[in-house]
């Protein structure tokens, strides 16, 4: 997904994704969020989630990380904290040059529910949807009826993801041990 540049309007490092989503609702955010997560950052991964927002609701997800779209990046996404979080504004007109990407669409709801598990947030983010966008969770699922796994359980089923925490925990943990003259 292609972003035009737009004007940096906060930057910080946060435990909680759930800040920078509902100071995007707050503001009324016309623009994007870039998520760096934590393996991004320790890792030098490089692999960031692009939200896109207009007037503060959720519209477009991208995982740098996986080259997924949608909720499905949003299941990558999810990792445990923290994140680097950088948001963006742009005009009406440079969020159209994005384009319409389906696979890229989530319901706007959603981004609060699977990274920050906040409901309350998902619902503030629902009411305040144009009616066109407007989902319910219900509307969440699949073309079978099933509602995807949430982020905790997409991150449960990773292994790969779950290995690499493993071993960035035991490289830390020895390279302070060896700092503080441990064996």
């Amino acid at each position: 997904m292609n972003v035009p540049d737009g004007t940096l309007v906060r930057s910080r490092v946060v435990g909680d994704p759930r800040d920078p989503l509902a100071a995007a609702l707050d503001r009324r955010l016309t623009g994007y969020a870039v998520f760096e997560p934590q393996e991004a950052l320790l890792l030098d991964g490089g692999s960031r989630g692009i939200v896109t927002f207009r007037d503060g609701v959720p519209e477009l997800v991208y995982y740098t990380g996986t080259d997924h779209g949608g909720p499905t990046a949003l299941a990558d996404l999810a990792m445990p904290g923290p994140y680097h979080v950088e948001l963006y504004r742009l005009g009406p007109d440079e969020l159209a040059s994005i384009g319409a990407h389906e696979e890229l669409v989530v319901p706007p709801g959603m981004p609060a529910e699977r990274l920050a598990g906040d409901p309350a947030l998902a619902a503030s983010t629902r009411r305040a949807a144009p009616g066109d966008r407007e989902l319910s969770v219900a509307d969440d699922s699949d073309e079978s009826g099933q509602t995807e796994p949430g982020a905790v359980e997409a991150f449960l089923a990773d292994e790969a993801k779950i290995d690499a925490i493993k071993t960035q925990a035991r490289e830390e943990a020895q390279r302070r041990a060896e700092e503080w003259g441990f064996e």
